[in-house]
């Protein structure tokens, strides 16, 4: 498809900042902590051993509160003139198994860890987490009516997820390169570049599927030894061409990749109201400081911010960006602030290449 044509099909998104039109918006109920393993412990406890990892389901106040918030979230998404659909909600308790491992459910709270988009492409990533295997069977029914109207949809190969992928040092936890896993929300989308974060949650050869299958019209940059913890979305917020929202306690100019200093760079305020969780359920991953750093922009000049951030909203409101501010109360023990819990299906724009 020619760059600068405008699709008229359901799935169309190259960026993060483009007019949105349709989005997908996360489903808590059910949600439980993912089964203590070593994919588990690697991607979100690597400072626990196994039988110190939470499980079970998340206390059924969390879940009701955080389905408050979504609903307020989707109000205003809507006021804007969003279409927002949502997964189906899934017996999450369920087990189910391979040859090799046996697990339950975790959630549906992040769609933006188990769908990619990339232009007219819907792609299902190779998520690190064994109870992330299934995920994305509450998505199928979507799946399919976006692949009837039109939409590419595509797999990435499904992942073994063995012991030995996990055989790695658990300061520097990153999945070995023995196939590759990653989640979506390991990638930000810049056009016809795509920045991949080398973590816990996406090795390397992750990245070279992505840049394979994409084909030489992409350029997907590869950011590695800069934060091991979990996804790209609070390293890095690419609010319109030409700005981005940085991560002060993990990047510096010095840092930065390459192409992003063609930008101008902002960098966060420390956040605000952080003590405000159990204690019981924090980790070096799950449930970051910096989540509520997670900002989703509806338009170039419109971003969704967490309330609590009055200094990051009065940065953004410098930069000239008017700004909706809405709680959602369980961002750190979910795992997931307003960029997290979406997938955008549909935003207004064109193909561009934004670096030399």
């Amino acid at each position: 498809m020619d760059a600068k044509v405008k699709s008229t099909g359901p799935v169309w998104s190259w960026n993060e900042w483009d007019p949105l039109e349709e989005v997908i918006v996360g489903n808590p109920l059910n949600a439980r902590f993912p089964t203590p393993d070593r994919s588990t412990q690697l991607a979100e406890f690597p400072d626990r051993a196994l039988e110190a990892i939470p499980r079970g389901p998340f206390p059924q106040r969390i879940i009701e509160e955080t389905e408050e918030d979504l609903q307020t979230f989707i109000r205003a998404l809507e006021k804007q003139g969003v279409t927002v659909k949502r997964p189906e909600t899934w017996p999450h308790e369920a087990k189910f198994s391979t040859i090799n491992w046996e697990s339950e459910g975790y959630y549906n709270y992040c769609p933006r860890d188990i769908l990619l988009v990339i232009g007219d492409q819907i792609i299902e990533t190779p998520n690190v987490i064994r109870s992330r295997q299934q995920e994305s069977f509450s998505y199928r029914k979507l799946l399919i009516e976006y692949m009837n109207a039109g939409a590419k949809w595509y797999s990435a190969p499904r992942p073994m997820l063995l012991d030995s992928l996990f055989d790695v040092d658990l300061e520097k936890p990153t999945p070995r390169n023995d196939e590759p896993a990653f989640d979506a929300a390991n990638v930000l989308r810049f056009g016809n570049d795509l920045v991949y974060l080398v973590s816990a949650t996406g090795n390397e050869m992750g990245g070279q599927w992505l840049q394979t299958m994409l084909g030489p019209k992409f350029r997907v940059h590869f950011l590695k030894d800069v934060y091991y913890g979990s996804h790209i979305d609070s390293t890095f917020v690419a609010l319109r061409p030409g700005l981005i929202l940085c991560n002060p306690a993990r990047l510096t100019d010095d840092t930065l990749p390459p192409i992003l200093k063609q930008w101008k760079v902002i960098y966060s305020p420390p956040m605000e109201n952080t003590g405000r969780y159990d204690a019981d359920y924090l980790s070096k991953c799950i449930g970051s400081d910096w989540i509520d750093m997670n900002a989703f922009s509806i338009n170039p000049n419109l971003v969704v911010v967490d309330r609590d951030q009055t200094a990051l909203i009065k940065l953004l409101e410098k930069e000239g960006l008017d700004v909706i501010a809405i709680k959602l109360r369980h961002s750190k023990l979910l795992g997931g602030g307003f960029h997290c819990v979406t997938t955008d299906i549909r935003r207004r724009g064109t193909l561009e290449r934004y670096f030399d």
